[in-house]
């Protein structure tokens, strides 16, 4: 045992500590400069005499590199991968194709998922829904979409997206983190690492899922979890609820004083800890202790939508004042970016259509094509989409050929990543435009394509970040959302 009969006693606040006795586990736990604190400061890249700066949700100096043309991001993320050739991209001559196979100079022997490698036949399922052009610009939109037809010219349709994974898990990741492979922080999580916070009293990230009746893949915390950042820019998931936020309300007898006393005796003690390890999620602990407590004030008032004109309610549609639907999420996206959340991300379950595709994706379509419209039309009449990103779009999109049955009003179509659509508006967008171009058959891109790195690249340049500055070191080596690929399409930027 090592002891310190000589040392002068640790004091806090004027106050004498007892004389420490360190044996070596305590003297290597509570020595900031010793093995395990060098070690966590090299995989950091920083000081841990500095983690209060660290884990602070200020953003990083120098960001944002120039002037953004966006301030805030919500993300409309359809789970499970909306048919591009149902929605946006028509095919009318496929109609003479119905239940030929697809050739073989089309598909190329491109790799296909197990749920349909053991056909015998590609059978081409021609879409039964009609298109027609929209707006000034001339958008063409399926007749599932009537509401988001009426902002054809607020939005840049993406056809020609692409991205690498097949199956539902890492795609999404991919999508959400730029890496196939999970632990990689969130798009979000970047958001909020870069920029830091504008309202202190509400996350800087904040998630949303919601249900729809078809076929759900389940989500994992991860999609918009920190990774290896700072654990204060994980997005905060708002159930959907009347208790949006688990444990927001304190026990019965418990008052706000008494919260507040008790926070600050807790807060006291974990600077003393931090002080002593260096540990810098103790600096993100007691931050988002803080965080919560004024929460506590702000989020009741956030989700209380009865201030919300009977004429606003209207134009989200029914269901907006149902807790955890689609369209109530949608206007509470809206009341958080104009509260200054910098990232908004709803996640909408029940895109993934192997079966009776026609009859599934009219209920995904009323979930969400009223709502998603009217989240434009609302943010345009306030002023706020000029400074708002908003993003539509899944993991990838559905095949051209059937899986399972086809009749001409039922089939299924399995996974698609080589090509896909998705849209885009306000914060800096062009608006009334299409970009890239499909072959015949919805299953190769002819011009223009958009890799997922790409999309992330866009989205950080309109928020005035250099996607290939902004970088967090982690194991000796430089990690960024768009790793080590990525170009902006500033074709697509007014």
């Amino acid at each position: 045992m090592l002891t310190q009969p000589h040392v002068q006693p640790f004091t806090r606040h004027g106050v004498a500590l007892p004389a420490l006795e360190l044996g070596r586990r305590q003297f290597l736990t509570r020595s900031a400069t010793g093995m395990g604190g060098v070690t966590l400061a090299t995989l950091f890249g920083t000081s841990l005499l500095e983690t209060n700066s660290f884990a602070a949700g200020d953003g990083q100096p120098g960001i944002p590199h120039f002037a953004p043309k966006a301030k805030r991001v919500i993300f409309l993320f359809q789970s499970g991968g909306p048919s591009q050739m149902d929605l946006f991209d028509p095919k009318p001559q496929m109609k003479e194709y119905f239940d030929k196979d697809i050739p073989d100079n089309v598909r190329m022997g491109q790799r296909i998922t197990t749920m349909t490698s053991g056909q015998k036949r590609f059978p081409i399922a021609p879409s039964m829904f009609q298109f027609k052009q929209h707006g000034h610009s001339g958008q063409w939109f399926s007749e599932l979409l009537p509401h988001t037809a009426t902002i054809a010219d607020k939005l840049c349709i993406v056809k020609s997206m692409v991205t690498q994974a097949i199956n539902h898990d890492p795609a999404m990741t991919f999508f959400q983190t730029g890496s196939q492979i999970s632990g990689r922080p969130s798009m979000g999580a970047w958001a909020s690492y870069g920029l830091g916070k504008d309202n202190e009293d509400l996350p800087a990230f904040v998630a949303m899922t919601s249900r729809g009746k078809g076929g759900v893949q389940p989500l994992a915390d991860r999609l918009w979890g920190s990774g290896f950042l700072p654990t204060t820019h994980q997005g905060v998931k708002f159930r959907g609820s009347s208790d949006p936020v688990l444990y927001l309300n304190d026990p019965a007898g418990f008052s706000r004083e008494l919260k507040r006393e008790m926070l600050d005796d807790l807060g006291s003690l974990n600077r003393m800890r931090l002080d002593h390890v260096g540990d810098p999620e103790i600096a993100t602990r007691i931050s988002q202790y803080e965080l919560a407590f004024r929460m506590q004030a702000s989020v009741p008032e956030l989700t209380n939508i009865s201030d919300e004109p009977q004429s606003i309610l209207d134009l989200y549609g029914p269901e907006v004042t149902k807790p955890g639907t689609y369209a109530s999420q949608c206007l509470l996206a809206r009341r958080l970016v104009e509260r200054g959340v910098r990232f908004v991300q709803l996640f909408h379950m029940g895109w993934d259509q192997h079966g009776n595709l026609p009859k599934e994706i009219r209920h995904q379509c009323y979930d969400t094509d009223q709502a998603s419209a009217a989240l434009i039309k609302d943010l345009d009449a306030r002023g706020l989409l000029d400074e708002t990103l908003v993003v539509w779009g899944g993991e990838f999109g559905r095949t051209i050929y059937c899986q399972g049955e086809l009749k001409p009003d039922k089939y299924g179509r399995d996974h698609h990543p080589r090509c896909f659509s998705i849209w885009m508006a306000g914060g800096g967008i062009k608006p009334g435009m299409s970009y890239g171009v499909t072959d015949d058959f919805s299953y190769n891109i002819l011009e223009n394509p958009v890799e997922v790195h790409d999309l992330h690249a866009t989205m950080l340049h309109l928020l005035g970040i250099d996607h290939e500055r902004l970088t967090f070191r982690v194991q000796g080596r430089d990690y960024r959302l768009t790793d080590v690929h990525g170009r902006v399409l500033t074709e697509l930027i007014a």
